[in-house]
């Protein structure tokens, strides 16, 4: 399968994020009642990202809008994109979001955290007024986020190594780099901080157990999502693929072969069975970066592209059409696949 560029596709990506970041209900609020009174609606409690079932589903797509609008604003209705992003990137509305986070320490940690920062990253790297605008209107959640983490990386003695929202690798991917922008403007303490828990928490690794992935209800590989992180964190760059070699031994043979077979999603319409689509693409989207992080030569290049486009294959005709427990999220992972 050759990958469609993003172009091909985000005409209807934007029509289902619209959608779904400016859908209220149903809605799977995990909100922390701080007193008998503490009752918010979810548009209340989260007037930016209230929609798309869940708070850090509507912030990753918040993420795919801005990113299909700045990398191809002519396949997208980009009238209708921006007019979404204004309503919900407000200075007022990102002011009550980041007292919201600094009144519930922890919340949304790590997963959450982790793409407001690729939110803030994607805003700030682009050269235009609307972007420069919401990314300053940003700054206070930004800025709550960044405190959370330098207080919390240190202290946590252990990663997350599961497939879902508390998996610790996924996370500081998606923050590293804001902190890289941040180190290069004279603030290292961040990137110090996430350089520092992933060489601590994995740099070690051997032999990692990837026979036994998937889980029942995955959207990331905890395999692939520690070395992905490996991969970025690049101390020094050539000896990722030697690390490469001990984490997985087998990959240039496609071993294990549960890690290199698009899984099997029985049931879509069920909230915890979708999450399996997104399985899929995580793993093209790590198979395909993974092989950039790799010398021509590599034999494991040609493995894992044609991993990427199988995974690809199963599970990118689910991103739209599929109904509300795959649409209020995953196009995210289709825009971080191919764009």
């Amino acid at each position: 399968m050759t990958l469609p560029g993003l172009a091909d596709v985000a005409a209807g990506y934007a029509e289902a994020a619209v959608a779904a970041v400016r859908r209220e209900y149903p809605n799977g609020m995990r909100h922390a009642l701080l007193g008998p009174d503490d009752r918010p609606t979810p548009r209340e409690a989260h007037p930016a990202f209230y929609g798309c079932y869940d708070w850090h589903s509507a912030v990753e797509m918040h993420w795919a809008l801005v990113r299909m609008l700045r990398v191809c604003p002519g396949a997208v209705p980009a009238a209708e994109v921006r007019a979404a992003l204004d309503e919900h990137l407000r200075a007022d509305a990102l002011e009550v979001e980041a007292r919201y986070l600094a009144e519930r320490a922890g919340w949304e940690r790590p997963y959450g955290w982790g793409w407001v920062l690729t939110l803030a990253d994607e805003l700030a790297d682009w050269d235009d007024d609307d972007a420069a605008r919401w990314s300053a209107n940003l700054t206070p959640l930004v800025d709550v986020i960044v405190t959370g983490f330098v207080d919390w990386l240190p202290r946590s003695a252990y990663p997350h190594r599961g497939g879902a929202h508390a998996n610790s690798a996924f996370a500081l991917s998606r923050a590293l780099p804001w902190a890289r922008r941040r180190a290069a403007a004279g603030d290292s303490v961040l990137l110090d901080a996430i350089s520092e828990a992933a060489v601590r928490w994995f740099a070690s690794d051997v032999e990692y157990p990837a026979n036994w992935e998937p889980s029942q209800d995955d959207f990331l590989s905890p395999a692939l999502a520690e070395a992905e992180l490996l991969a970025a964190i690049g101390r020094p760059a050539e000896a990722f693929p030697q690390w490469l070699s001990l984490f997985l031994p087998g990959l240039a043979d496609g071993v294990p072969e549960s890690l290199f077979t698009p899984v099997l999603v029985t049931d879509p319409e069920d909230g915890q069975g979708a999450h399996l689509h997104g399985l899929n693409l995580y793993r093209a989207y790590a198979f395909g970066l993974l092989a950039e992080h790799l010398s021509d030569g590599d034999p494991r290049r040609a493995v894992l592209r044609t991993a990427r486009n199988r995974h690809a294959a199963a599970s990118l005709p689910a991103v739209v059409g599929g109904g509300w427990m795959t649409e209020h999220w995953l196009a995210c992972y289709a825009v971080l696949l191919l764009g």
